[in-house]
């Protein structure tokens, strides 16, 4: 959520700055939220003035009773502002309502760095390791996992839709590697404390992150209930120090989870549907972290290479992309895209997020520290990535170690936890 007091305060810079995201929306509701910030004050200044007259007055029907004189006539208006100022009360309520509903709409202002323009201005800022070359046609991954026996989209459909894989046998087994080798890395080098979250949240925790309420459609409700599927480990890992004031000594603060993670706009549009590119349902790897607004693009810098480490230790290439303003997600200041290089398809594919916040998650979900012992409490600043996600890091693995006969070796990493050193096809 963004401070309306800066809006207030700044409104051209402001709004310069989230037209960058090229969301026309945005002015419309820059408008709206300074239009019910004006009536916002307008109404507590009425309401306090006449409150205080009320006081004064009060204190006056007092003395008049003492003094045995008429108050009736006081006490009338008295009874008039009382009724007004319940009104003002109420209309008060109403517009801190609409204000705020206003204000979780705008999304966050883009970082001085990010660059203008959309998706086609993303800019690469570095590549590591060299795309293979093959003496023969390289497969997909679709057709290397159903020759493997590693995953059975069909059957995944036949439970629950398109969009929700089922692996079996050896795929299993590799999901299960990769989630030992990402935790055991992340928490054995990178110093993350390891968290086993609920796939379920409730309404706050959604608002918490910027899902809800802008996002409510790409998401799976339990309207009985009123919770959600998490769409990432981010919504319940971040919310964890919702409404909580941390002291510095603890920041910064670094949690990292495996969870399955469920979107609905996965494939929208019939675009990437085949295989394991868009899934409704996926595992993941998640990189929180809650830090100093001081360091908080150092941090940025350093959670990248985190969530890139991933990759080298597989080996596998990629390059990383600093996303354009109207290509930076909602809540976020700044992001960079790790993109694994796929050859089966030829392409390049997101397999992580890394992303500051700025305090925008943190003003939405109340977590704040206190920068020195008795100090005003601050906003922290908010920061996560994928460490990495399973799908297209299985693509891009499957694609880029596949063999002529077929076969598909591991990486060294990989193979301690997965007890195999190639994946053969069925005979």
């Amino acid at each position: 959520m963004i401070d309306v007091r800066a809006l207030r305060q700044d409104p051209g810079a402001w709004r310069a700055a989230l037209r960058r995201r090229l969301d026309p929306a945005v002015d419309a509701l820059v408008d709206r939220a300074l239009a019910l910030d004006a009536r916002r004050r307008a109404l507590l200044v009425e309401a306090e003035g006449l409150k205080a007259r009320r006081n004064a007055q009060t204190e006056e029907v007092a003395r008049r009773r003492r003094a045995k004189e008429d108050a009736e006539a006081l006490m009338a208006e008295l009874k008039a502002s009382g009724e007004r100022v319940k009104g003002l009360d109420a209309e008060l309520r109403e517009v801190d309502a609409a204000l705020d509903a206003v204000l979780l709409q705008l999304p966050n202002l883009p970082h001085a760095d990010v660059p203008d323009g959309d998706a086609g201005a993303n800019v690469v800022v570095r590549t590591w390791g060299t795309p293979p070359t093959f003496d023969f046609a390289p497969k997909p991954h679709w057709e290397l996992g159903a020759a493997l026996g590693l995953f059975d989209l069909p059957a995944g459909a036949k439970l629950a839709g398109s969009g929700f894989p089922l692996f079996r046998g050896p795929g299993a087994r590799l999901v299960r590697a990769l989630q030992s080798f990402m935790l055991d890395l992340h928490t054995r080098e990178h110093g993350y404390t390891e968290i086993l979250p609920p796939l379920l949240v409730n309404e706050a925790s959604m608002t918490g992150t910027g899902q809800l309420p802008k996002f409510a459609e790409e998401l799976y409700a339990v309207p009985a209930d009123g919770l959600w599927l998490i769409p990432t480990a981010e919504v319940p890992v971040t919310n964890i120090h919702r409404d909580e004031i941390l002291e510095a000594a603890q920041l910064p603060i670094a949690y990292c989870a495996f969870t399955a993670c469920f979107r609905r706009e996965a494939g929208a549009g019939g675009k990437d549907t085949r295989g394991l590119i868009r899934v409704h349902q996926f595992d993941k790897v998640e990189l929180v972290r809650f830090v100093a607004p001081a360091t908080s693009d150092a941090e940025h810098a350093r959670l990248t290479g985190h969530a890139e480490t991933v990759l080298q230790r597989l080996g596998l290439p990629y390059r990383v992309l600093a996303l354009a303003a109207g290509d930076t997600g909602f809540a976020s200041a700044r992001t960079f895209d790790l993109e694994a290089w796929a050859p089966g398809v030829g392409t390049w594919l997101e397999v992580s997020s890394a992303s500051t916040f700025t305090d925008f998650q943190a003003r939405r979900a109340g977590i704040r520290y206190r920068p020195a012992p008795g100090a005003k409490p601050e906003f922290v600043h908010t920061l996560n990535a994928s460490g990495v996600a399973f799908p297209r890091t299985i693509i891009a693995l499957l694609e880029h170690y596949q063999q002529a006969d077929g076969s598909v070796r591991i990486p060294d990493a990989l193979v301690p936890y997965l007890g195999l050193e190639r994946l053969v096809p069925r005979a």
